[in-house]
């Protein structure tokens, strides 16, 4: 690698997988006596990580397929594991994404975080090593061990400092993820000891995995073991129960980052893993799998709705958004596919505002309830613009962020299934009418609770954590190419790799042959 990328360094990944680690080990040695201090050295350490990471964007080829910034080093050779790490244009965003909102979600915890701050402070740094190492590790060994870190912080995150059911609800995160990430496992087993028959070599590279024609009996079970697995992190419906319970009992820094990052990494899963890997049982699916994100899209509006606590609408809105992704992605063209990833960055941005937004409030009046609200405008105007700007952004509106990710999504989405396209847009307009009838209920009409009356509006560091999301919301919303042109000839390879093997491991297959008969040998 020439150029830029190598004036930066042959590290660069490595280091942004570590500093948080040397980070949280440095809080260590901090008093706890001096919880300010411990926030200002967390807050720092997500900054320079967040800086660290522009290079990465700017040394990026965009013309480039393939993986950039490479850095492998053999880990256990007897077993073929290695330390193998890149990014293309699949992971670049989700791995800015990550690093961009880190040091806002960092600087929201400075009122509401009182209680074991070096030890919050500390998790949320763990966090964030596993969530970039799952974005960048193409060993699936490296993977897996990223994937399961992310895990540990979490459930403390949740099961600490969140609500009155924050116990309940962290071993419900934590199960149903796991349970997930065990048939994962099983399959990333069955894959290393099915390259060995097929090459006589034992690895985990994901790269050569790629080459692999796996049987097409084999890909279907196997992507049921990897499908489960992301599943349950997207959430898509119906595997999403633990995702409302989490969300209402972490704290609001453990919401952003949920719904922000965590949640992108069952999307991201399917994309990097589930379906270049087993592209017929993929393709044979996707009427399945887009039928699934099309309910989800549906149930998770109609039951945002009815929801009387602003965070549990903003969860459920979750549901509904996630699924829109899940249906560009198995759209199988460059269209829904860039839609998908762009969604990603999207959500993690919009939704991601919206939980800070009702971290804000509630800071100011310790409920979530609509019922308990009204008039706000009148009383906090800035509030009240970044809320509005943010619900639009969340709704789609042209011209903001959401719009662009959603009719790119709708396009592709159209090409494999006009039918469920129509459904899917039903989700659009009912997004529309759950958040702005939230938003009015909640702002506009009469001040009536006297509690309202005298709320302080948005402070400096408010301002200051909010302002870069509303630039991103309009920056993505007006000229989204500067984010698709780094996907394009990546999303571009995929299309064709997954359509090449898909042809070739169907070549000899009998004609008419129906999936019963390909996968169980019914009818035959």
């Amino acid at each position: 690698m020439t150029g830029i990328p190598a004036i930066i360094g042959s590290n660069l990944l490595t280091a942004l997988i570590f500093l948080p680690l040397a980070g949280a080990l440095l809080l260590i040695f901090l008093p706890k006596e001096n919880p300010r201090l411990v926030k200002n050295v967390t807050f720092l350490v997500t900054l320079v990580e967040f800086l660290l990471s522009l290079p990465v964007v700017f040394g990026f080829d965009g013309s480039v397929a393939g993986m950039q910034f490479v850095e492998k080093i053999p880990w256990l050779p007897a077993y073929g594991i290695s330390y193998h790490i890149g990014v293309d244009g699949i992971s670049l965003w989700l791995l800015i994404l990550t690093t961009f909102m880190m040091p806002i979600t960092i600087l929201s915890t400075y009122a509401a975080v009182e209680k074991n701050v070096k030890e919050f402070m500390i998790f949320m740094l763990l966090l964030e090593v596993g969530m970039v190492g799952v974005f960048l590790a193409i060993d699936l060994f490296l993977f897996y061990i990223f994937w399961e870190l992310v895990l540990i912080p979490m459930y403390f995150l949740i099961g600490v400092w969140g609500g009155e059911r924050r116990i309940y609800a962290a071993i419900k995160f934590f199960l149903y993820t796991f349970a997930g990430s065990v048939l994962m496992l099983v399959a990333i087993l069955a894959l290393y000891f099915y390259q060995h028959r097929a090459t006589g070599v034992y690895s985990f590279d994901l790269l050569a995995m790629y080459d692999l024609n796996i049987p097409v009996k084999m890909q279907f079970w196997m992507f049921g073991a990897f499908f489960l697995a992301f599943a349950f992190k997207v959430p898509m419906f119906p595997f999403h129960t633990w995702l409302p319970d989490a969300h209402v009992e972490a704290p609001t820094s453990g919401s952003v980052i949920l719904a922000a990052v965590l949640l992108k990494m069952g999307t991201y899963g399917f994309l990097r893993f589930a379906m270049p890997l087993f592209p017929v049982a993929a393709v044979d699916l996707t009427p399945a799998v887009a039928t699934l994100a099309v309910i989800g899209i549906i149930y998770g509006a109609l039951v945002s709705m009815v929801q009387k606590d602003i965070k549990k609408l903003v969860a459920y809105s979750s549901v509904s958004h996630l699924g829109f992704v899940m249906l560009g992605l198995f759209a199988m063209n460059t269209q829904g596919i860039e839609g998908g990833i762009l969604q990603m960055v999207n959500h993690g941005i919009s939704t991601g505002a919206l939980f800070l937004i009702v971290g804000i409030i509630y800071e100011r009046r310790h409920t979530r309830l609509i019922e308990e609200f009204g008039g706000l405008s009148k009383v906090v105007p800035l509030f009240a613009v970044c809320f509005m700007i943010v619900t639009l952004s969340s709704i789609g509106l042209p011209g903001m962020n959401g719009f662009v990710g959603e009719f790119l999504i709708l396009l592709g989405s159209f090409k494999a299934s006009r039918v469920l396209t129509v459904f899917a847009a039903s989700g659009v307009i009912l997004a529309a009418v759950y958040m702005l009838w939230m938003f009015q209920r909640v702002m506009f009409g009469k001040v009536t609770n006297e509690k309202n009356r005298h709320l302080p509006d948005m402070n400096a560091r408010e301002l200051a954590y909010m302002l870069p999301l509303l630039v991103l919301i309009f920056w993505i919303g007006v000229y989204p190419q500067t984010f698709l042109r780094k996907m394009d000839a990546t999303v571009s390879a995929f299309v064709t790799r997954i359509e090449a093997k898909r042809q070739l491991a169907l070549a000899d297959k009998p004609a008419g042959e129906t999936l019963l008969a390909r996968y169980f040998d019914v009818g035959k």
